[in-house]
């Protein structure tokens, strides 16, 4: 079933989902409010964009253009009326294709500012019976079409000197995603820790890192999202109404 929702609390950016597919997260929001956005910054990419939440949230912290990848063609389709339906089709270009083939793409290479990833966090041999999933599903939960080293592949090659990769992913993954940072020259310099609640566990990271950039990582504040009467914590209340203005 085809829907229009507001993003989460951005009630100036609609979003077009179906219940049937993998819809966007949280994870995507906190992604598209954490990437670092230069003034120098020019091109901007997101692969695996899915629905494009990133780049509409991204849109509202910049008014340069912003380039979304897609493998899923519906969800492509989806990410494309969103698009239109924002009146964003001067600032936001979308490319129903595989980011391997993008990467590869001789007029990609080292042409981005800043690329953004929210891929999928489990690898095809975890322990569950994850093809019962819907194809759409599978493939945004599941290293079925890329994995983490190849997506660490693809970005190096896009990648400008200087410019940013910025993802989210697993705590568990955390060690793995360092190691393929540095082996692939984008040297790690922002991680924030996200909790749901102060007496949970870390369930969430977000890791930024600079293509031959220099050593020094700086390990920002925990991000916590929920009261314990399960409101907004004040932070990201506060950046929804921001942002919602």
């Amino acid at each position: 079933m085809e829907v229009v929702n507001d993003i989460l609390g951005y009630k100036n950016r609609k979003i077009f989902q179906n219940t049937d597919y993998f819809s966007f997260s949280l994870d995507s929001v906190l992604l598209a409010n954490f990437a670092t956005i230069r003034i120098r910054d020019k091109k901007i990419v997101d692969l695996g964009c899915g629905n494009g939440v990133i780049p509409l949230i991204m849109s509202l912290r910049t008014d340069k253009k912003i380039l979304g990848v897609e493998l899923q063609e519906k969800l492509f389709d989806l990410a494309q009326k969103s698009v239109f339906f924002n009146n964003l089709d001067d600032r936001i270009q979308l490319i129903n294709q595989n980011m391997k083939d993008f990467a590869n793409n001789i007029e990609n290479i080292n042409q981005f500012d800043l690329v953004v990833c929210n891929p999928p966090y489990f690898k095809v041999n975890d322990k569950k019976n994850f093809f019962n999933e819907s194809r759409e599903k599978l493939i945004a939960r599941h290293e079925v079409e890329i994995n983490l080293e190849e997506l660490f592949t693809c970005a190096k090659k896009i990648l400008a000197n200087d410019g940013n990769f910025a993802m989210v992913h697993r705590p568990e993954r955390m060690l793995e995603i360092l190691e393929l940072y540095r082996k692939n020259g984008i040297e790690p310099k922002r991680i924030r820790f996200v909790y749901e609640k102060i007496n949970k566990d870390c369930n969430l990271i977000l890791i930024e890192g600079q293509k031959n950039g220099k050593v020094g990582l700086k390990i920002e504040k925990p991000l916590l999202l929920y009261k314990d009467d399960d409101s907004y914590s004040d932070e990201y209340g506060s950046l929804l109404v921001e942002v919602a203005k």
